[in-house]
């Protein structure tokens, strides 16, 4: 009792320090923590490793001093690519890595997923001493954070899923929101985040031939006004997050398979289209309606990413490849500095933290870039694991997740 009452007396605000949902406190990958570490390996700055067990690409959650993640484990507890799933989140003490709660959501029977994608995928969010955990069209839970106690779970929202789940929530309010771009009637979806009962949907409705994808929305301030940034298969849409209603959108044909989560900064969003030309476009956010031929400040169409979110540093761009090449763009005009190669493939998103630009590859090495106009290499470090998931960062330490184990890694 006396532990489960100091984590919620510690966490009953959010700290600068906290790493809440996707991407991070702002959602877009940044961080304004110091000295975070350069260099590392399997055996040196390592606070801790610990094996997680079952497979899930979610992103690890900090709060205080609790790490939350989501995994898939077998049914019966062999490893089997063709056996039922058993859907758990966790909280792991962040101090040793040891766990303090492990716990059971759904039992599902699981569809097989793409070989870059998990049962597990989307990233936990957390507020006011709640999780909020989401599989997709597997099912949404609320949880006590403090000890994992269930104080809702539904299974009601359920689509034809490609490749998995992979969207994460986000909350605003009352509510909880997720994207359903599923194989056929995409949609976005606004729970009441104390019960679990759906508030609104909005129907995605574009001329896209594959409607699934497996965007992260964002939400932004535009002049006092929130907007949900929501890009699915051919559009993007920004949506009154209250409402669900459209504010406006901007189409880019037969774009699918759409994952990078959105960034924004000098009165922009920047989207990709990703699969299979993937188109970056530069979104001015003050429009109404369909803005595709009236607010597209600019637009990039070589070596945009088909998986991993993008990162601003003050007036540059930053945005990697699934095969590696980095580039670095004026963010306000998109003339391009440099698109150098930098990693191996890469699926995890950009981290923009103590100056410096941190890509994690699929492989498990980690790469530190110096930002700027000019490449330059800071360090490589390989862990020797693959690596699906992007970085979180805890205190002035990074929390890297592999295939099988979570590493706390120390200056």
């Amino acid at each position: 009792m006396r532990t489960t009452l100091a984590f919620l007396l510690s966490t009953s605000l959010l700290s600068a320090a906290d790493w809440p949902e996707f991407r991070g406190s702002n959602a877009q990958g940044q961080s304004d923590a110091k000295n975070l570490p350069t260099i590392w390996s399997p055996t040196s700055h390592i606070a801790w490793k610990t094996a997680v067990a079952g497979v899930g690409w979610s992103s690890p959650v900090v709060i205080g001093d609790r790490i939350f993640l989501t995994s898939a484990l077998p049914v019966g507890g062999v490893e089997d690519p063709k056996a039922d799933r058993s859907l758990h989140a966790m909280a792991l003490d962040a101090a040793t890595g040891k766990t303090v709660w492990d716990v059971e959501l759904f039992t599902a029977t699981a569809p097989r997923a793409h070989r870059k994608n998990s049962h597990a995928s989307p990233t936990p969010v957390y507020e006011d001493g709640r999780l909020f955990v989401h599989f997709g069209h597997l099912g949404t839970a609320c949880l006590n954070a403090a000890n994992g106690q269930t104080v809702w779970a539904t299974q009601s929202f359920t689509y034809s899923p490609v490749h998995g789940n992979g969207s994460s929530p986000v909350l605003f309010e009352d509510l909880l929101i997720f994207s359903a771009d599923g194989e056929t009637e995409p949609k976005v979806i606004a729970l009441d985040k104390n019960t679990g009962t759906q508030r609104w949907a909005f129907a995605r409705q574009s001329e896209a031939k594959k409607k699934f994808s497996f965007c992260t929305p964002l939400i932004i301030d535009v002049n006092g006004q929130k907007q949900l940034i929501t890009p699915g298969s051919g559009v993007v849409n920004a949506l009154n997050p209250k409402t669900g209603e459209e504010i406006w959108r901007c189409y880019y044909d037969q774009g699918y398979s759409v994952v990078p989560r959105p960034v924004y900064a000098h009165g922009m969003v920047f989207v990709s289209s990703s699969y299979d030309k993937p188109v970056l476009k530069a979104i001015k956010v003050d429009g109404k309606g369909d803005v595709t031929e009236t607010h597209v400040a600019w637009m990039i169409d070589k070596a945009v990413p088909h998986n991993p979110s993008m990162a601003v540093i003050g007036d540059e761009l930053y945005f990697v490849v699934d095969n590696g090449i980095l580039t670095c763009c004026d963010a306000k005009t998109g003339k391009i500095h440099y698109s150098e190669r930098c990693t191996g493939p890469i699926s995890a998103s950009l981290l923009a933290a103590d100056g410096k630009l941190y890509l994690q590859d699929e492989k498990g090495l980690g790469v530190v870039v110096k930002p700027g106009k000019t490449f330059e290499i800071l360090a490589q470090n390989d862990l020797g694991e693959r690596s699906l998931a992007s970085y979180a960062v805890i205190g002035s330490d990074l929390l890297i997740r592999t295939e099988k184990n979570l590493f706390r890694v120390k200056k």
